[in-house]
């Protein structure tokens, strides 16, 4: 069905008319009355009102619920609007929208309806959605708190208002376009595994135990939305130890330290609690065990990555960093009969053992670890994304830019032919890759938060008439892998 962009006054209809394509989405003119409901998906465009401070005349707002009185009508495909409308350099504020049956002019009426919780209020939002989950909010802010409407330069506001809703006519015409029942399929396992789950847990408990600040040397696992959550809790995250103030608390993160950075800690008195993952502490432990026979250290991995600059430093003058077959080519070592290798635990496998391979054509008495360096988790997801990407048009990969596991997940789906983009939520998803896509996959790198993948699919079942999208998961999203924590975090 072609869905139908709701406009509730004149004003609205004029300004939004010529600006969707009427092949993609019709542009309704409604009033306030329900009506019959829509056959298709229903965005309702506009004006409001702002109720809270740091919302200007010409924002948008786009509602992640819309109430009116004791009903709520969610909107989960806000995100995904959102974001579209933001990286076009509108201004956008994501809340709830609360409708009312008169233009609310009392400032006391307006510090009442913030206190609920909404950013905005309208007089027609709550009459015209469907309320069947695929309902899209989109209103223009007209008045604020504080210049309401019966005020000088109101017109003003109201040009630039609707202004801002034809800037906002190429968003809702992608909604259009991605409307649509889909599947969505769920790589298992995916999301954190037990060395960020430790790591994160490690920070909380020493917030628990010493209080804020709690420093932390660089982010305690690759995620924003981690480090966000951190940050709100008392962690102050730094780049090195001698920006720690003498004394202080400093965690480790997970991806380890050079030795150098653990003595500038005791240099400073510092109460260091060390979250590094322990199968990245088994690679440190590698390398210099490996250095104590005399052995040159080939380290396969990403010569910039934390986790490799933290392992080079156990033994600087030994090591050589690797990246790839191409390097392993080319290579040039000291002495061929003493040598051996170890690898960054979030490599790509393929390419990981491809690399090994050429080494030992080229250097047979290369000796490597007793265990592969590779961790579990990093193994676990790229071969539940493989598995995704072989029946999904797209794949969406839910990581931070710099977390490199999240990035060798989209590398598996292009090895398979599948288009895979990594996204740090469900506000960087490009609506317009999801146009005729009907089968979508989902995954998350180790260091990104299973509420992100949650958020993601209630947004892509948005876009469906009443939310039916259907959910699969392929493979088993358990692991059942758990690490002990420092005794500095358990014993008191």
């Amino acid at each position: 069905m072609r869905p139908t962009v709701c406009v509730p006054l004149r004003s609205e209809w004029l300004a939004l008319r010529d600006r969707v394509d009427p092949a993609v989405a019709a542009v309704v003119r409604t009033g306030r009355a329900r009506g019959e409901p829509r056959p298709g998906p229903v965005l309702v465009a506009g004006v409001a009102g702002a109720l809270v401070g740091g919302i200007e005349p010409g924002d948008l707002i786009v509602a992640d619920e819309v109430r009116r009185g004791d009903t709520v009508v969610s909107c989960p495909a806000a995100p995904l609007v959102a974001g579209a409308l933001r990286r076009r350099g509108l201004p956008v504020h994501v809340g709830a929208v609360v409708t009312v049956d008169h233009v609310v002019h009392d400032p006391a009426e307006r510090e009442a309806l913030a206190a609920t919780g909404a950013i905005a209020v309208d007089t027609e939002s709550a009459l015209l959605v469907s309320g069947d989950g695929s309902d899209v909010v989109v209103r223009a802010v007209v008045d604020v708190p504080g210049r309401p409407l019966r005020r000088p330069f109101t017109p003003a506001r109201g040009v630039k208002a609707l202004a801002a809703l034809r800037a906002a006519a190429p968003v809702i015409e992608q909604w259009a376009t991605a409307v649509g029942e889909r599947e969505v399929l769920l790589a298992g396992p995916r999301s954190f595994c037990a060395g960020v789950e430790r790591a994160i847990e490690i920070v909380e408990r020493a917030l628990e135990r010493f209080g804020a600040p709690v420093y932390v040397r660089r982010q305690i696992v690759h995620n924003r939305h981690v480090v966000a959550g951190l940050e709100g809790r008392g962690a102050v995250f730094v780049e090195e130890a001698d920006e720690v103030p003498e004394g202080s608390v400093l965690v480790l993160a997970a991806h380890g330290v050079a030795p150098t950075v653990r003595r500038t800690a005791e240099q400073r008195r510092l109460r260091v609690i060390d979250a590094t993952c322990p199968l990245v502490a088994k690679v440190h432990q590698e390398v210099r065990r490996f250095a104590a026979r005399d052995s040159t250290v080939l380290l396969i991995g990403h010569p910039d990555h934390e986790e490799v600059v933290g392992t080079r430093g156990e033994a600087p003058g030994r090591v050589l960093v690797v990246a790839d077959p191409e390097e392993a080519a080319t290579v040039t070592v000291p002495d061929p009969q003493r040598l051996a290798y170890a690898m960054q635990t979030t490599l790509a496998v393929d390419e990981a053992v491809e690399t090994v391979r050429v080494l030992q054509d080229r250097f047979p008495a290369i000796q490597g670890p007793h265990n592969d360096d590779i961790c579990y988790a990093t193994t676990n997801r790229q071969q539940a994304v493989r598995r995704v990407a072989r029946e999904a048009e797209l794949v969406i990969v839910l990581g931070s830019q710099n977390s490199s596991n999240s990035r060798r997940l989209v590398e598996v789906c292009a090895s398979v032919g599948t288009p895979a983009r990594l996204v740090d939520d469900a506000f960087d998803v490009d609506l317009a890759l999801l146009a005729g896509v009907r089968r979508v996959g989902i995954t998350a790198g180790a260091s990104a938060p299973p509420a992100l993948v949650d958020n993601l699919v209630a947004a892509l079942c948005g876009l469906g008439r009443g939310g039916r999208s259907v959910v699969r998961g392929l493979g088993d999203p358990t692991e059942d892998v758990q690490f002990s924590l420092p005794k500095e975090v358990t014993h008191r």
